[in-house]
């Protein structure tokens, strides 16, 4: 059999672009000088400059980046990009809440919910993760296999499409539309600490995005061992994924429980670097019919959190295709939360949002693991114009917790 060699000579690939839109501003001076794009004397300034761009003022292209010459924003064009990722799919709920369906990637799909009148005046859930690993029993998106951490990069970037959609660059001071961040989306942020870590210093600089601290919370369900790095790196809020006051129901609902017992939870909680009556912590309490929402749990509760300065959400649950679990009655949890009340704690029942859109914890994504987004969508639309639609209210609402989470 002949063989021809080829000896043609290819064309070099393109050097991908170096997106640097998640990069903290030490790793923003080291990429500027690093790719030769800026002299080190002259790195902290550019940077300087290019922050505000970037995160003040939301720009997309350095052309716009009019306080920098002309040559040296050739340099950063052809070594930099400040892309956005592609919104696949939005939806407005009737009560306002918008979800985002956003590709970071070739198959790395994220959501993102935006609840409005919440916190000061917006809450936007955003995720830490594709996919999940904790495998809660009462949770839909559990059900996905953990596909990779987001960079810190992808995470700013579901903030920024928001403000994006919601047209607020440049940051404003006055009358936020999105004034607080919510970790409560996809995933375990604590698995990913150090990308969650710098997306909120990125977020929270007062030069970019300037969302505070104080108005950021990230939400765990009690990776024990990184509480206290999170408190010491982030100053971030904190909201525990509770749902039970002994082991044996927490084992079962929450099963990283059998790693890290409530014991040592508790101890990780009230060792939360800057734990105070300004800065509670938000305890979210899953209603669930049956399991956990006797008199005698709230009293449990109760005992479990004194010394604690808390706030506890409850929520009700409301049920996917194939859970075991029902939510309970409305007069229970009335009574659960009048007996957390006669203790003195907050305890506010959360009413669902964007429902009519399925904006909800525990199912993120979880359809669009077997089809695209637009497939869904069309299927839906030809189910309605065949007269066989029904209305779909299943999964516990991702807005409903986050909204939770908003003092």
């Amino acid at each position: 059999m002949a063989h021809t060699l080829d000896l043609s000579v290819k064309p070099a690939a393109e050097p991908a672009l170096i997106n640097i839109t998640g990069l903290t501003r030490e790793g923003l001076v080291e990429v500027l000088v690093s790719s030769g794009a800026v002299e080190p004397r002259k790195a902290k300034m550019r940077m300087q400059q290019v922050w505000r761009w970037m995160h003040h003022y939301g720009f997309t292209s350095f052309d716009q980046m009019t306080d920098i010459a002309k040559e040296q924003r050739a340099v950063f064009a052809e070594k930099f990009t400040l892309a956005r990722p592609e919104i696949v799919e939005r939806q407005i709920s009737r009560d306002g809440t918008r979800k985002y369906l956003i590709r970071m990637a070739p198959g790395i799909e994220v959501e993102s919910v935006y609840i409005p009148d919440v916190g000061r005046s917006g809450a936007l859930c955003v995720s830490s993760q594709v996919g999940c690993t904790l495998n809660c029993t009462f949770c839909h998106t559990g059900t996905q296999k953990l596909v990779r951490n987001l960079t810190a990069a992808e995470i700013v970037a579901q903030v920024q499409v928001v403000r994006d959609d919601l047209e607020e660059w440049p940051s404003p001071k006055e009358d936020r539309r999105l004034s607080n961040i919510v970790f409560m989306g996809m995933g375990e942020p604590l698995y990913n600490l150090d990308n969650v870590a710098d997306a909120i210093d990125i977020i929270s600089d007062h030069e970019g995005i300037a969302i505070s601290r104080r108005r950021i919370t990230v939400s765990t369900s009690g990776v024990v061992p990184e509480l206290e790095a999170l408190g010491s790196r982030t100053a971030a809020m904190l909201a525990i994924s509770l749902h039970a006051t002994n082991d044996a129901l927490r084992n079962e609902l929450v099963p990283l429980n059998k790693k890290y017992p409530i014991e040592q939870l508790m101890a990780g909680i009230r060792a939360y670097p800057g734990l105070s009556n300004a800065r509670r912590v938000t305890f979210e309490y899953v209603m669930l019919k049956g399991v956990n929402d006797s008199p005698a749990e709230a009293r449990a509760l109760i005992r479990l959190l004194k010394g604690i300065p808390a706030k506890i959400n409850l929520i009700p649950f409301n049920p996917w295709p194939g859970t075991q679990y029902q939510c309970s009655d409305w007069k229970t949890i009335e009574a659960f939360a009048a007996v957390l009340n006669k203790a003195g704690y907050a305890s506010p029942i959360r009413t669902p949002r964007g429902r009519d859109i399925l904006a909800a914890c525990g199912q993120l994504k979880s359809e669009s693991e077997k089809l695209r987004a637009s497939a869904v969508r069309k299927a839906e639309r030809e189910d309605a114009s065949n007269g066989d639609s029904e209305d779909v209210e299943d999964g516990l609402p991702f807005a409903h917790l986050a909204a939770g989470m908003i003092s």
